[in-house]
């Protein structure tokens, strides 16, 4: 985690004693149901919650210093616990293995980080439908290849990025369902010295399901397709990020990062205006996908369990939720405060004499007689000219000069397929399917 791209909220889950007072409600939830079933004395639970009562500093340097001798984090920390509590907590972890505590813990975090990262795609969602309504009716271009190809609104841009972070939203949703699993189970996961009544109990308690069948570990199938879901939505994000990288650049620029008062773009050249927040956004996308790769590698355990997974989710937990997190509410920001130029849009669409418009030339003379190669034809070795010219001849007035063409189509008609409002007349259509 680079404290540079970590927000509040997000780290602070992630962060150690976050992470033991999770283990500790684990253990005495458990110990309470083990209570209740006549396999520990009830006094125990009560002994945990009474001390818990007193809002106990967890002290993250007595337990590394437990566990640099015992060499195991977890009962470091039961140790560090029944130094505290007494004589009651060695009752706690009645027939639990460790990652009982490990495993459910990280799927609280995960299902935690979940809530804030839905929370996040909500504002970013918010500002989208914003901005596309504001350019509902804005003409721009739309290209394919980098290259004009037929008259879109800029409202219809952001419409499309909008459908597709919802996608991203109803994804994230499934993932933190089925993440969201508790494995009370013992070793290698039969039951053999634990009730499954305890799992249900720990369970019910943490907002969590409970695991099928969980071997001794909860299968990573499960922590593979959240990565996987996480890695999907920093795609989404940089998609937008590449779309707004390249409106900046000086020979489009129809639209830009906000440039606060006294920021500065160069060390060396002052007139500089740089997309530094959608190309920061590009380079964290990538670092979110990288973690896919090693979760979906997690899947494949030795028989019941091994521990190859544990190095590899210490890493990744954290920090792919916490640097997805900076990334939206850095997209949000870009998206809420980004200036849009529609006169520059209007005259890019512009400079290239016309040539947006071929396509409805073509069908024309096609719906007027003319063969669709011939048609063809006729429109590109026009078009050719104009391109050529780099816009300084226009392709109306060619094609109006054309005598193969006039002969299928008058001025009039050839005129009415230079109307740009033609191209935006199911606009609605879309705006209802996206927004309803």
């Amino acid at each position: 985690m680079v404290p540079r791209y970590a927000r509040p909220e997000m780290t602070a889950l992630w962060e150690a004693e976050a992470k033991y007072r999770i283990w500790f409600e684990i253990e005495a939830h458990a110990t309470e149901k083990l209570g209740e079933l006549g396999v520990v004395p009830p006094s125990a639970a009560k002994a945990l919650w009474d001390w818990w009562a007193t809002d106990p500093k967890i002290d993250v340097e007595a337990i590394d210093a437990i566990e640099a001798v015992t060499k195991h984090d977890v009962i470091a920390f039961l140790t560090w616990v029944a130094e505290n509590v007494g004589d009651e907590a060695r009752f706690m972890h009645q027939g639990m293995t460790s990652s009982d505590v490990l495993d459910t813990t990280l799927a609280v975090q995960l299902a935690r980080s979940a809530d804030i990262l839905l929370a996040d795609l909500d504002g970013l969602l918010e500002a989208i439908k914003r901005r596309a309504e504001e350019h509902k009716y804005t003409p721009t271009i739309g290209r394919s290849h980098g290259i004009h190809a037929e008259p879109v609104t800029f409202g219809l841009k952001l419409a499309q990025a909008y459908a597709e972070f919802d996608r991203c939203k109803t994804r994230l949703v499934a993932a933190r369902a089925e993440i969201a699993t508790c494995a009370i189970s013992g070793a290698v996961g039969t039951f053999a010295n634990i009730d499954p009544q305890v799992e249900e109990h720990v369970a019910d308690k943490l907002g969590l399901t409970v695991e099928p069948v969980s071997t001794q570990v909860i299968p990573r199938d499960r922590h593979a397709m959240f990565f996987s879901t996480l890695a999907v939505i920093a795609g989404s994000i940089e998609r937008l990020a590449v779309e707004v990288r390249h409106l900046q650049r000086t020979e489009v620029l129809e639209a830009e990062e906000y440039f606060s008062p006294g920021q500065k773009g160069s060390s060396a050249m002052p007139h500089k205006r740089n997309p530094i927040l959608t190309e920061n956004l590009t380079g964290q996308a990538r670092m979110i996908r990288a973690y896919a790769l090693p979760a979906l590698e997690n899947v494949a355990l030795w028989h019941e369990r091994d521990i190859s997974h544990s190095s590899v989710e210490r890493f990744i937990g954290p920090d792919a939720c916490i640097t997805l997190d900076f990334a939206l509410a850095r997209l949000t920001g870009v998206v809420d405060k980004l200036l849009v130029y529609p006169e520059r849009m209007q005259a890019n669409m512009d400079r290239m004499g016309g040539l947006i418009h071929s396509q409805r030339v073509l069908l024309a003379l096609t719906q007027n007689g003319v063969s669709r190669e011939d048609a063809y034809r006729l429109v590109q070795r026009n078009a050719m000219k104009v391109w050529e010219s780099d816009g300084r001849l226009t392709l109306l007035d060619l094609l109006k000069r054309d005598e193969d063409v006039t002969a299928a189509l008058g001025a009039q008609q050839l005129e009415e397929k230079f109307d740009l409002e033609y191209h935006f007349k199911h606009v609605d259509t879309i705006f209802a399917r996206v927004f309803g």
